[in-house]
């Protein structure tokens, strides 16, 4: 009988090269939320993330519900399948009131042949705001070991619950003409967090043409630092193709962009994201206030090596000792 590390090896071994099989078990090693299988997901993750090449790419497609995000991606992954090494996919779909789980709509639209390396994951939002999972974290680390890109598909958000960029190291947000969520979103501020800007539905003409020119005139007058990024504004039809290919290439160069710069920035705002949700959602803000509150939590998180799990690890230890 094989040891555990021979296991946990294979399990590695197996993600890394796209295995479906691996991949599923993998997945479903993570999303257990027990405490006693905290330590197996750690040791995971750890070694995941550890042999995860810095290029693998997580993009988050976020915005309001009957944006088409779903559509959009199905449109969107042929593309980046080009020369790439397949895309894995979390799909974040409303909970079934009766069950709990993910009514699956976004699987629904999503076809793909085996040999294309795709691998689509639902999970259901359940009572998470946000517009992420509870498993979204842990998820995204395995599929990136995986796949060189990630997508990670929000359910429908608000003005105020685009969580998907403390996940994603890009964002797009996807709208659609004639909604009103432009100008919403314009007063909320949430047109400050995206890389890319798409209008979907781009064959509705004159009306989607008015949403560009209303967020390109919005982007007109935001000031950028020196050498920042500045978001693209990119009509999308999902029906007709019409610019499919140009989100895929703003995408890559937004990947280029941050390889230069800003990519390790928005990893350790990820991992600390992660740690401290995991904390929160275990331990609550009397938890926090154990640690010495946010900001020794925060400190402590940037301290620890390894992994996001390793980081809740020392914050659950800090918060046991001050007991």
């Amino acid at each position: 009988m094989a040891s555990p590390d021979t296991e946990l090896d294979a399990l590695v071994r197996g993600v890394r090269s796209g295995e479906a099989t691996a991949i599923a078990s993998a997945l479903a090693r993570v999303e257990d939320s027990r405490p006693e299988s905290l330590a197996s997901t750690r040791e995971l993750v750890g070694r995941l993330e550890a042999e995860t090449p810095r290029t693998h790419a997580v993009v988050g497609l976020t915005g309001p519900p009957g944006a088409g995000k779903s559509t959009l991606a199905g449109a969107l992954i042929p593309e980046l399948l080009e020369g790439g090494r397949g895309v894995g996919m979390v799909a974040i779909d409303p909970s079934s009131r009766r069950s709990g789980g993910a009514l699956l709509g976004d699987r629904a639209r999503l076809r793909f042949r085996p040999e294309e390396r795709v691998f689509v994951r639902s999970m259901a939002a359940r009572d998470q705001l946000g517009g992420l999972a509870p498993a979204t974290r842990a998820a995204v680390a395995v599929l990136r070991a995986a796949f060189e890109t990630v997508l990670v598909e929000t359910v429908g958000v608000g003005q105020s619950e685009i969580d998907v960029e403390t996940v994603a190291e890009t964002v797009v947000l996807v709208l659609q003409p004639g909604s009103g969520d432009t100008l919403q979103f314009m007063k909320a501020g949430i047109l400050e967090i995206p890389d890319v800007l798409v209008v979907h539905k781009w064959d509705l003409g004159a009306q989607a043409a008015r949403t560009r020119a209303d967020l390109e005139g919005w982007l007109a007058l935001s000031t950028l630092a020196p050498g920042a990024w500045r978001p693209p504004v990119i009509g999308a039809s999902s029906q007709t193709g019409a610019g499919i290919s140009e989100l895929a290439a703003a995408i890559a160069s937004h990947r280029e962009h941050l390889l230069h710069g800003e990519l390790e920035l928005r990893r350790a705002r990820a991992r600390a994201a992660w740690a401290l949700e995991l904390f929160v959602r275990r331990y609550g803000s009397f938890g926090i206030e154990r640690v010495g509150g946010g900001k020794s939590a925060e400190a402590l998180v940037a301290a620890t090596p390894g992994s996001a799990l390793d980081a809740f690890s020392a914050l659950a230890t800090r918060a046991a000792l001050a007991s």
